[in-house]
């Protein structure tokens, strides 16, 4: 056994990437569940291909999965590899213009034979791994498939079902050279593969296979460690942002003592939202999986106006086809939650690629007049409590809400310390039961001091009222065509919405000072590289700030004051410059933006030197 020596890292990032069938987000996945467990600070992106399935070895069926791991506070997943996992010649290819200089390329022999070389486009008889054109890295071969296979001989299973258990061989392997425990995966494999004894005993062996393999080779004489973060004392686990999200209804529901109701259509990357939903039937929630768009959105306003929470989820493309529904609710002025995953677009677009190209739909894509307050999350840990105060917004003012997230957010994960039940505020939630004295007729548009309407649960007694999507008469809620009644109606509806900024906390400056030169401006996944790098530019002793957006509408009261307190607004954005266009609409400043819309989340290094541009 080779004499090995402990090496301290401050931080590490490594990109698994295989074919989509190679069990690259497996691997990562339980790589990162393994680093939350053990308390380093972390950020993750998965990198999922389009294609339902991809031919096998090709550029576009590449699936990757990126894990940033520290001992310090960490915001985004990394701008580029410490190392490098490649199971085949596409993955290499399609990979390695992320990796470091002197990086760690990790190399499954076995996916570099001709075959795959020729379908990942490489030039006949170039083979990467031997022709020197990877000497800028550290280089470790290994035939992954054949020391699987190794590990299993004397089982008797088919040679695809063993090479379905080479991810764990990595797996082991990583866990050797990071030093680490593999205690949480064994227990993993045990409740997933269970009643699979062939299948469990199969992963088991071949993750041990790689720890071993690597505990006794002598390519690597230095094993990593990178130490706990030091975080804010709490209970902590890794969390997705769909899954975050999904908590956060669930809380939200109970603290409002509502029922809630989530009717839907699958659509990536918003699906696992129904699917986490739907295991909590012992909190009184009902998924429903419709059979479109329309009807997903229809039913939630069906449940709305019987006294639950309606919710539905998509993306973009979605967002489009619920459009008219979502004109029904607000003439309705009912609660409403539409949670809007976006992802590349236009039309299908980038399924399975991060974008933040929706806002302008979720502003303005709705025919006639049709204002709704919009949230968004910032991060995966984010979600909870942004979905948490889109829920109140929603049951408190009567009226639909657009909930933003993106692909990256949802996918990703990190660290999060989750709340006591008893430490959430209580939504309250009024309902009319009955005529108040001296009221002869319900009048469903009468409104309170906020411009909120009453919710009446129909059924109930002398509440009888007309609903639908024409026009209302204001207080009575009559049809009416009357054009005097009709601007009163948009101007009410609008009013209503702007009036939440009274109910919403005052914006807050992230990092920096409250005045200085540049201030960044940011909404959404872009949160965690603008932290950083003004983190980073403040160490050096610039004058730049952080603010970042969670109520995109109405923004907070106090949003102008500190939009004129810099010399310079810079907006980075994931989209062709969306928010940037209504800021410089509303507040008449010249604000500059960075846009990147490659369906890959904007790195700090890219902002530190955008930002140095404006400071010159």
């Amino acid at each position: 056994m080779p004499n090995t020596s402990i090496q301290q890292l401050e931080d590490v990032v490594i990109k698994f990437a295989g074919d989509s069938g190679d069990g690259m987000q497996l691997t990562g996945t339980q790589f990162s569940n393994n680093t939350a467990l053990f308390g380093n600070d972390l950020s993750t992106f998965p990198d999922f291909p389009a294609e339902i399935r991809a031919p096998i070895g090709t550029l576009p069926g590449v699936s990757g999965f990126q894990l940033h791991f520290s001992s310090n506070r960490i915001f985004t997943p990394g701008d580029a590899c410490d190392v490098l996992v490649a199971m085949n010649a596409a993955a290499l290819k399609a990979n390695l213009k992320g990796l470091k200089k002197g990086g760690i390329i990790i190399a499954n022999t076995d996916g570099f034979d001709s075959k795959n070389l020729r379908l990942a486009n490489y030039p006949e008889g170039v083979n990467p791994l031997e022709d020197g054109s990877l000497t800028d890295y550290q280089l470790h071969t290994m035939d992954v498939t054949k020391m699987t296979r190794e590990a299993l001989k004397d089982m008797s299973m088919g040679m695809k079902e063993k090479d379905r258990a080479k991810n764990m061989f990595v797996l082991g392997f990583l866990y050797w050279l990071y030093d680490r425990n593999m205690e949480n995966t064994e227990t993993f494999l045990k409740d997933k593969f269970g009643k699979k004894p062939d299948i469990l005993e199969s992963n088991l062996r071949v993750l041990h296979a790689g720890y071993n393999f690597a505990d006794t080779v002598e390519a690597f004489t230095t094993r990593y460690r990178v130490e706990k973060a030091r975080m804010e004392p709490g209970t902590y686990r890794s969390i997705t942002g769909n899954t975050a999200l999904a908590y956060g209804l669930v809380a939200a529901a109970q603290k409002s003592n509502l029922p809630l109701f989530l009717g839907t259509y699958p659509i990536t990357p918003a699906s696992d939202i129904l699917h986490e939903l739907s295991r909590f039937k012992n909190f009184g929630i009902r998924t429903f999986q419709a059979e479109d768009e329309i009807a997903g959105i229809t039913s939630a306003i069906g449940a709305s106006y019987g006294g639950h929470m309606g919710i539905t989820t998509t993306s973009g493309p979605g967002v489009a086809l619920k459009g008219e529904a979502m004109g029904l609710a607000v003439m309705l002025e009912i609660p409403l939650l539409i949670i809007d995953i976006q992802r590349g677009g236009p039309s299908t677009g980038l399924p399975t690629k991060t974008e933040q190209s929706d806002l302008l739909q979720a502003y303005y894509g709705r025919n006639g007049e049709c204002p709704m307050p919009v949230i968004s999350a910032s991060t995966p840990a984010d979600c909870f409590e942004a979905i948490f105060e889109a829920f109140r917004i929603s049951v408190q003012h009567m009226t639909p809400v657009i909930f933003l997230s993106d692909g990256y957010i949802a996918n990703g994960a990190e660290p999060w310390r989750f709340p006591k039940a008893a430490d959430l505020p209580e939504i309250a939630v009024k309902f009319k039961t009955q005529l108040d004295e001296g009221e002869e007729n319900f009048l469903p548009y009468l409104r309170d001091e906020n411009l909120v309407r009453p919710w009446a649960i129909p059924g109930t007694p002398g509440l009888e009222h007309r609903i639908g999507g024409l026009e209302k008469q204001n207080i009575t809620g009559n049809v009416s065509y009357d054009p005097e009644n009709h601007q009163l109606m948009v101007k009410i509806r609008q009013e209503k919405v702007d009036k939440i900024a009274d109910h919403i906390p005052a914006q807050k400056i992230e990092l920096g000072p409250e005045k200085g030169k540049v201030l960044v401006l940011g909404w959404g996944s872009t949160y965690g590289a603008i932290k950083s790098a003004v983190l980073d530019l403040l160490s050096e002793g610039h004058e730049v700030a952080h603010a970042h957006l969670r109520h995109l509408r109405p923004f907070p009261k106090n949003l102008g004051e500190i939009l004129h307190s810099y010399d310079k607004v810079l907006i980075p954005e994931i989209n062709n410059g969306q928010l940037i266009k209504i800021i410089r609409d509303q507040y008449l400043i010249d604000a500059q933006g960075y846009h990147k819309i490659m369906g890959v989340p904007i790195t700090k290094g890219e902002l530190i030197t955008k930002i140095k541009e404006m400071l010159a």
